[in-house]
């Protein structure tokens, strides 16, 4: 009896038993599902992402230098062409008439400058003047010589006259003697007065004479101000038909240099301005890359920084070097409609690509990269509080015996993955995209 009733009691305890941990299996946690990683050392880089665009190195943009009908070009994009190459014409012939209307004016001016010459008052006349004056002037000395003469004579007469009136008193002399005195007195007063007016006559002819020389030299002189005005329109006619020239020649259009012909503009004939553009010129083989960065991220590519281009049509990526950071930013709006300051990063290729002015490329600048880097996956990262400090750290979840455990981790670099300077040991698995649900000794399936 006794012996039943210990064996009851043991079944019924291992069937309590199995029930308890029937209930323990069925009400327990189940283990969250994770996607985990290995932290495994390898190449690390980090990037700078972004759009960018092939262009051409040296571009050369054609325009009309000058305004005129532009003759219809034969030229296509893609074509190829040598320097010097004549790729355009501007009609020369509304030139051609304003250089035939320009030469006529010319030769107009000339013959009018080469007639001022006969306005002109002969030599010969001159000449006659100034004999006249010198002839002149000869009779005015004579006239003046004569009256000098004549003066004396007046005095010497009046002197006898008045010796031979003293003695007529005195009853020295005859009164006729007297009276020939008076009349010898007379008559030398009467030569001086006309020798006065021929002297008078003299000197009126000589002042006759040079009025009329002054007369001829102004005559002269008149038609100088003429050799100044045809002269000058004539200096006009002639830089005028210079640029006519000039504008001639320049009618042909010709290439700047050896290349093939990337886009043209104008293709039927028609009236163009000056400084219209025709066409651009370059050599698609010698190509670059642009790329627009943020400025934030411009200021962390260096010159000769590696560039990965994929997505460029081919099967391959393609590699480029960063030549020159442009050091002025422009304002661009993003398709969320927000203002981003943003940078030009031009990169030259390692090798010739097959690609074309203005072809789209993802390229990713290399700011940083590491041959041996403990990483793992940058979804595996998730912000914790540090005991030491009042800013929050970086953590994982490590995997541990199938349950999680929280580690506190020091990152270096990041991009797709995260450089671990701290915390994780090369081999250990962590979980990727933890959520609410994963806490530290919670159970994890893989």
């Amino acid at each position: 009896m006794k012996l039943k009733s210990v064996l009851r009691r043991l079944l019924y305890g291992l069937a309590g038993l199995a029930i308890a941990f029937l209930l323990v299996l069925l009400f327990r946690p189940a283990p969250v599902p994770v996607t985990v990683a290995v932290a495994h050392r390898g190449p690390l880089a980090v990037t700078v992402s972004e759009e960018g665009k092939t262009r051409v190195r040296s571009r050369y943009r054609v325009s009309t230098p000058v305004a005129g009908r532009l003759l219809r070009m034969d030229l296509t994009a893609g074509d190829r062409v040598q320097q010097g190459q004549m790729l355009a014409q501007i009609d020369p012939l509304p030139l051609d008439s304003q250089v035939q209307s320009a030469q006529a004016r010319l030769r107009e001016l000339q013959a009018q400058l080469a007639g001022v010459d006969t306005q002109r008052t002969k030599p010969a006349a001159l000449q006659q003047a100034e004999s006249r004056i010198q002839g002149a002037q000869a009779a005015q000395r004579q006239a003046e010589a004569r009256m000098a003469q004549a003066e004396a004579a007046l005095e010497q007469a009046q002197r006898d006259r008045q010796r031979a009136d003293d003695l007529h008193q005195r009853g020295a002399i005859a009164r006729q003697d007297l009276e020939s005195a008076d009349l010898l007195e007379a008559t030398r007063a009467r030569e001086l007065e006309a020798l006065q007016r021929e002297a008078e006559a003299a000197s009126t002819e000589v002042a006759a004479a040079q009025d009329t020389l002054m007369i001829l030299q102004a005559e002269q002189r008149d038609p100088d101000y003429l050799v100044d005005v045809y002269s000058a329109q004539i200096a006009s006619v002639e830089a005028e038909l210079a640029n006519l020239a000039d504008t001639a020649d320049r009618t042909r259009i010709t290439a700047p240099t050896t290349g093939h012909i990337l886009r043209v503009f104008e293709e039927s004939a028609g009236y163009v301005e000056a400084g219209t553009p025709l066409l651009e010129l370059g050599d698609p083989q010698q190509l670059e890359l642009v790329i627009d960065v943020l400025s934030t991220d411009a200021v962390r590519v260096p010159v000769g920084a590696p560039v990965w281009v994929d997505r460029w049509g081919g099967p391959d990526r393609l590699t480029a070097t960063v030549r020159r950071v442009e050091p002025s930013a422009f304002t661009q709006v993003s398709a969320l409609g927000v203002e981003e300051q943003r940078v030009n990063i031009i990169a030259d290729f390692d090798q010739d690509v097959p690609l074309g002015d203005g072809y789209r490329v993802d390229a990713q600048i290399v700011v940083w990269e590491s041959d041996s880097s403990l990483q793992v996956p940058v979804s595996a990262l998730l912000r914790c509080d540090r005991p030491s400090s009042d800013t929050p750290g970086w953590c994982v979840f490590v995997v541990d015996n199938n349950r999680a455990q929280q580690r506190a981790i020091t990152i270096g670099q990041r991009s797709t993955a995260v450089e671990i300077q701290a915390g994780l040991e090369e081999g250990e698995t962590v979980i990727l995209h933890p959520t609410e649900q994963i806490a530290s000794g919670r159970r994890v399936s893989s």
